[in-house]
């Protein structure tokens, strides 16, 4: 076994601490990485303060890993010792059923193991990225291009994967318009791969502060969501919604948005329930939708796609130490656009 250095939290109010956790013995198709960089995720702050439900702690999150393969199990063929790698929001799923069969282990019915705050087919809790080292099996493990900095790869895996899927799955490209709601670290990764993608974007974000940014990323247009005119000069306009905002808004106004068979989809998951009003969606036959990640095979297309168009997050590196003023921030949206940790400080 495998003794990682960790940084813990042991309840939804609490900050975190210095902690050792073990990691299993590799089995045969494992990989075990030395995590370099672990990004932080609003859906971190949400399972540690146990927005989501009950919350098994301590708990070390962490579903944005990049670094080094240093061991590998006997029969692992995809990697090799010192080969720089990835892992996202889930650590296994069962192979088996029509969804995985399908490469969108994302949607395993019989539920994907998360990297952290999940239970493994060891019966183990899952701990992640907020740590040294941890062990995956090699068909769960990304490969991180050459191109791609490690400290910059660590929230493709998430922030990437999250905007790219949905991008990917409704057809963003030349000729849709695309907008994007929110400009944190979800929705700045989504103006770029929108842009990349050949779409014309426009963000929607409450204020226009970050405007200069949005223009910057490939955003033709930028709108403040606090001006009521916003709603009324857009109306029916968008052909693709990507909503990445973490708290209630009201769906119906920006429904109104979407052009004839136009999507609003959900990727940012606040804790209360959204209301839509069926009228919203009924008469220009809109829909509305959500999306999870993405399974293994689009997460290495994402990842080879942000290589080939040069496309990175936007990054504020910071050491162990500065978590919870980190989650702070992250709370107050005082971050561009994505903190990452630098694990050798852990």
């Amino acid at each position: 076994m495998v003794t990682a250095k960790a940084r813990a939290v042991d309840g939804p109010d609490k900050s975190f601490r210095e902690a050792e956790i073990t990691r299993r013995e590799l089995d045969t198709n494992d990989v075990l990485i030395e995590i370099k960089f672990a990004g932080i995720c609003h859906s971190d702050l949400h399972t540690a303060h146990g927005d989501w439900g009950e919350v098994k702690y301590p708990l070390v999150p962490g579903h944005e890993i990049a670094g080094v393969v240093t061991d590998v199990g006997e029969n692992v063929t995809k990697y090799k010792v010192g080969d720089r790698v990835g892992v996202g929001c889930m650590v296994d799923s069962c192979g088996k059923c029509e969804n995985c069969q399908a490469g969108e282990e994302q949607y395993c019915l019989k539920g994907n193991v998360p990297t952290y705050a999940g239970v493994d087919k060891y019966g183990e809790t899952t701990q992640g990225g907020y740590s040294t080292h941890i062990v995956v099996v090699e068909d769960f493990v990304l490969r991180i291009p050459d191109n791609i900095e490690l400290d910059k790869a660590a929230p493709l895996l998430c922030a990437g994967i999250t905007t790219f899927s949905p991008l990917n799955h409704w057809h963003a490209g030349p000729g849709k318009k695309v907008a994007v709601v929110g400009m944190g670290g979800l929705g700045h990764m989504a103006v770029k791969i929108a842009h990349a993608m050949g779409a014309e974007v426009t963000v929607l974000s409450r204020t226009l502060n970050k405007k200069e940014d949005g223009l910057a990323f490939g955003a033709s247009s930028y709108y403040a969501t606090s001006d009521d005119q916003t709603f009324e000069e857009l109306a029916g306009t968008f052909d693709l919604i990507i909503n990445t905002v973490s708290a209630k808004l009201d769906m119906n106004a920006y429904l109104s948005l979407l052009t004839l068979n136009g999507t609003l989809v959900n990727v940012g998951a606040p804790a209360e329930p959204l209301e839509v009003h069926a009228f919203s969606l009924i008469p220009q036959r809109r829909s509305f939708a959500g999306s999870m990640i993405g399974g293994i095979r689009e997460t290495q297309e994402m990842l080879d796609f942000c290589a080939e168009h040069d496309i990175t997050p936007s990054i504020e590196v910071i050491s162990a130490d500065e978590i919870d003023e980190a989650y702070k921030r992250v709370l107050d949206s005082d971050v561009k656009y994505r903190f990452v940790i630098d694990t050798s400080t852990i």
